[in-house]
Formats: C-alpha cells, sequence, structure tokens
C-alpha cells in the first residue's frame, strides 16, 4: 500500500507540472499536492533519475522531463478515434435518446467514420465510409467553423454550396454566419439543411494543439429535435466533445 500511495503522489506531482508553462519551485509543487516538501522532493529526484522531470538549478525550478514526453507521444502513435470515441458516442445516444455519428474531414468534404444508432424506429441511418457536403450536415458545419477563412473559401469553391432543401444555405454569407455563431457556442445545427424533417446538432473533436480533428454529431426527426430542446442538445454535445477531447488526449476550448 505504501508503494501505491506514493505512485499516487508521484502522479499528481506529475499533472501538476503538465499544467506549469515555465516550471514550479518545490514549495509550489508541495503546496498544490499538499505534501511535505521532504516528501515531495525525494519523490521528484526520483522520477529526475529516470528523467520524468528536470531541475533547472539555476532558477530552482522542476519541469516535466524528456520521458513523460516519450511516454505521451507513445499514447497519441497509438491511440485510435473509433475505439475511445465509442464510449462517449453510446453514452451521448442514451442520454439524448438520438442517433449519434462521427466524422472527420477529407478532401473538402465529411466522411463518416461510426455511429450509434437510437433505439427509436424513426432514426437517420449512415453507413461508415459515406461522405456528405461540409455546408450542408451538422458535422461539416462544425469543422469549417474552425477552418481559417481562406480553407473556407477553398471548400466552397471546389464544392459550391449546392440547394439540398429549402433550407440548405446556398450563399457564403448565409453559411458564415452559421459559422460564427458555431465558433461562439461551441455547437451548430444542421436545421432540415440537408434532408427535410432531418435536424443534426454537432461539436468538434479536439487534437492536443486545440485543433478540430473530428466531429461527433446527434441527429433525429424534426419532430423530436423541436426548437425549444436544441440549445439543450447543443450544450449536451459540447459537453460531451469536450470529455472525448480530453480522453483522446486534447485540449478542449
Amino acid at each position: 500500500m505504501q508503494q501505491v500511495q506514493s505512485l499516487v503522489r508521484a502522479l499528481s506531482i506529475l499533472n501538476t507540472l503538465a499544467d506549469s508553462d515555465d516550471g514550479m519551485t518545490l514549495t509550489e509543487i508541495s503546496q498544490r499536492v499538499k505534501l511535505p516538501p521532504s516528501t515531495a522532493h525525494r519523490l521528484l529526484t526520483t522520477m529526475q533519475h529516470e528523467r520524468y522531470v528536470t531541475f533547472d538549478g539555476e532558477r530552482t525550478l522542476w519541469s516535466i522531463g524528456v520521458q513523460a514526453f516519450s511516454v505521451g507521444n507513445s499514447f497519441t502513435k497509438n491511440r485510435n478515434l473509433n475505439q475511445i470515441a465509442r464510449p462517449y458516442m453510446r453514452a451521448l445516444m442514451e442520454e439524448s435518446g438520438e442517433t449519434v455519428n462521427l466524422a472527420v474531414a477529407d478532401g473538402g468534404e465529411v466522411i463518416f467514420l461510426s455511429q450509434v444508432e437510437c433505439r427509436k424506429m424513426m432514426r437517420a441511418l449512415v453507413t461508415p465510409g459515406r461522405r456528405a457536403l461540409m455546408h450542408c450536415s451538422g458535422v461539416g458545419k462544425a469543422l469549417l467553423a474552425f477552418l481559417p477563412a481562406k480553407d473556407v473559401d477553398a471548400v466552397i469553391a471546389q464544392h459550391g454550396l449546392p440547394q439540398m432543401t429549402e433550407h440548405t444555405r446556398t450563399t457564403a454569407k448565409s453559411l458564415k454566419l452559421d459559422l460564427d455563431g458555431a465558433r461562439k457556442q461551441g455547437w451548430v445545427l444542421d436545421d432540415e439543411e440537408h434532408a427535410v424533417g432531418l435536424r443534426c446538432v454537432a461539436g468538434v473533436v479536439r487534437d492536443e494543439s486545440g485543433i478540430p480533428i473530428a466531429a461527433l454529431s446527434l441527429s433525429g426527426p424534426a419532430a423530436r429535435i423541436p426548437q425549444e430542446r436544441i440549445a439543450v442538445f447543443g450544450a449536451l454535445v459540447r459537453r460531451v466533445c469536450a470529455d472525448l477531447s480530453r480522453e483522446y488526449g486534447g485540449k478542449p476550448v
């Protein structure tokens, strides 16, 4: 039990140092993790020997070491977005009662990676590998919202803004108004823009640099996603996307 306690304390110190940009003094570390300075110093020197932390003697500051980076980098090389996302998609489906999709951008379009179907008879089905235009899909608009303006213009130039329904955003101005809203509120709505009678609320999953790498959405018949529930679903999608981003090793905004 003493070894387990020491391990937990050492990991707590690592987590604390990971949140510091410029390093921390021994006093700051011991106060943050609520350990006596002597105990914190013993754990730090042990981790320093294994290169998990480093000490700057000139500034008397402790920082994350190269071995911690190597271990973390191993995770980024081997992580599987589909696998990590699955429990979060299922949880979002259970809480919302609607079908959940995971998609990524590819060549100015979105490609769907996986889906967790809701249990209701009326539901939106998308097979993995299916593509969709970005301007008229929830996942597509979520990803467009966080692209540089020149990249959004490039997508529009490449694929145009074809009208799928009477609600489709067919001008750059109307589309960019939606994208501005998505950046401010953290989610975006496909309001029957891809298919009549179907609404979709979507948000983004971010990597360790805070860059969106995928989009998560819930979708269902407009009758089950009325106007008064959209903001509630939006907040739910935003929360789950943030949780999934953290689990993926990302940095939610």
